[in-house]
């Protein structure tokens, strides 16, 4: 179901493509993440045999296209995904975006303080800590400097972001200053890996700080499972581990969400799409989980197609 001129559709998640890859450092090709989930997406299904819910009995999902904007303009493109963001906002629903690097995610923190007014927790999923300085090419804003850029334009709350599953290695020993020095609370792989449980439980304690926007970044997994990526880092997390932190946010206020860093054509097999796909589907399970405890009622309701989602897809 595509967005309209004369307005956006009546659905509680609208899933946007954002293919953009301007902000990359290193490996571009992210700007068709987009296109390769919604090709994965046929693999979908809707119901979660991990949480007990059909996602699209709980739901009404759609796909509302991409965001439009030269892949060559950093700033108008973040704006486009910044007015996107509010608009949807501003409606109720909630926004996922499907990019597209790690910029996407400014975008869409800007937007949702613009229909908000006030600042959200974060749930950044990623192998990287983003909070990097001006690039040696000049650039002050990338994919590698979002996370600062954000703290320092007042759009995360710190005493309510994780950054979950950074690893090295690492430039310097201060390349985790900045995040240690706002308050984030910072969770490596290896914590992940030595105890899931304990990590489970810190994440579902961040969801009961408020609203929440989750950004995961498919880097955060080994490349052995997500090798279609710009800047891919041996020593990831598994598929599995990854699903187990995106089950604990039943429950959470999700204000918006993103999926980024799929980079297709690194990935031949095709397996990096898939992975975008399944993270939408936790992600979606977990709202539809949360939706489900505090409006029973709606699974009772008519299921006229004419008001459900059928897709997965951005």
């Amino acid at each position: 179901m595509p967005v309209h001129d004369q307005g956006l559709p009546p659905v509680d998640v609208l899933l946007c493509g954002a293919p953009f890859d301007g902000g990359t450092l290193f490996r571009p090709g992210a700007r068709f993440g987009p296109r390769a989930v919604r090709e994965a997406s046929a693999l979908a299904r809707g119901y979660s045999q991990a949480l007990g819910v059909d996602v699209f009995a709980e739901l009404t999902v759609a796909d509302g296209g991409d965001v439009g904007g030269s892949p060559h303009d950093l700033e108008r493109v973040l704006d486009a995904i910044a007015a996107r963001s509010a608009a949807i906002a501003e409606t109720g629903a909630i926004c996922g975006f499907v990019g597209g690097d790690q910029t996407v995610t400014l975008g869409a923190l800007r937007g949702l303080k613009r229909a908000k007014h006030k600042s959200v927790g974060l749930l950044h999923i990623d192998s990287h800590i983003n909070a990097s300085p001006t690039a040696d090419d000049g650039r002050d804003l990338h994919h590698g400097s979002v996370i600062r850029h954000a703290a320092r334009e007042g759009l995360i709350r710190a005493d309510a972001t994780m950054q979950l599953g950074v690893r090295g290695p690492y430039s310097t020993a201060d390349d985790l200053a900045f995040a240690l020095g706002r308050g984030f609370e910072v969770v490596s792989t290896d914590d992940v890996r030595w105890d899931l449980h304990a990590v489970v439980s810190q994440v579902r304690r961040l969801a009961e700080k408020g609203p929440l926007y989750v950004s995961v970044d498919v880097s955060v997994l080994d490349p052995a499972y997500a090798p279609g990526t710009g800047f891919p880092v041996p020593g990831g997390l598994s598929t599995w581990e990854l699903q187990q932190i995106l089950r604990a946010l039943v429950g959470a206020e999700i204000a918006g969400f993103d999926v980024v860093e799929i980079a297709p054509a690194y990935d031949p097999s095709g397996i990096t799409g898939i992975v975008g796909v399944t993270i939408l589907q936790e992600l979606l399970a977990a709202l539809a989980d949360t939706r489900r405890s505090i409006r029973p009622a709606k699974s009772s309701r008519s299921t006229s197609t004419s008001r459900r989602g059928k897709r997965v897809s951005p």
